[in-house]
């Protein structure tokens, strides 16, 4: 497939995809405005994410501050009004750079990381909403907080670190039906006063709204599929 051709099926891509979310949310009686769409763009060099701004989407997600670094500033440039995700590991090493580039950051897990971001929001004066990753397959290759630890952490991030947290994300096993792993996050998150939901991804994301998704992570059912390995 040429350049010309891949970027046209990202575009109309996107449209499947907003179809979908409106069918989801018909389905599970609710407002489509209540659900944000995160392109995933990682992995894809600015040429082929240019349609998918020009279709009008606004929020995109990267798994790498560096390879963010490397594409986003230039893009955001000719286009102030897009938002960009963290959707991928934190290093408490990346911490400044993650705090002055993204909008948001779905991948809080651990206190160092909660350290380093408070320490950084409070010196550059920005603060990134926040979503505390859950893993909810207590999986030991994934990152994030076991749930039977969730609600102490979410505290300690709170009370210790002075961190506002705007919800929780999860990844659930690839090998699992996703809805127990989803209203699971969900009843976390009601438990902890927490209102923002970022879960459900190419294959699963109508599941997840209809578990209540606030955020939903797409990028293989926009963009197709990546020519370079898939990062975690």
């Amino acid at each position: 497939m040429n350049r010309q051709a891949e970027t046209q099926g990202a575009a109309e891509g996107l449209q499947a995809v907003r179809a979908q979310i409106l069918s989801a949310c018909h389905d599970g009686g609710r407002d489509p405005a209540s659900v944000t769409l995160v392109a995933v763009s990682k992995t894809f060099p600015a040429p082929e994410i240019a349609p998918v701004i020009e279709a009008g989407q606004r929020v995109f997600g990267e798994n790498r501050v560096q390879e963010a670094q490397g594409k986003w500033p230039a893009l955001r440039a000719e286009h102030l009004d897009i938002e960009l995700h963290l959707i991928g590991p934190l290093q408490s090493n990346k911490a400044r750079e993650a705090v002055a580039l993204f909008d948001v950051i779905h991948t809080v897990d651990r206190p160092k990381i909660a350290i380093a971001l408070a320490e950084e929001m409070a010196r550059q004066g920005r603060r990134p909403r926040l979503f505390v990753q859950v893993n909810t397959g207590a999986e030991p290759q994934k990152a994030g907080v076991l749930p039977e630890a969730a609600d102490a952490f979410i505290a300690e991030c709170r009370d210790q670190h002075g961190l506002e947290i705007f919800g929780l994300m999860c990844i659930p096993p690839a090998t699992e039906v996703p809805d127990p792993h989803f209203a699971l996050l969900a009843k976390i998150a009601a438990r902890n006063g927490l209102s923002g939901l970022s879960m459900g991804m190419s294959a699963d994301f109508p599941a997840a709204i209809r578990q209540g998704a606030t955020h939903i992570r797409v990028g293989s059912a926009i963009f197709g599929h990546r020519s370079l390995p898939r990062e975690a």
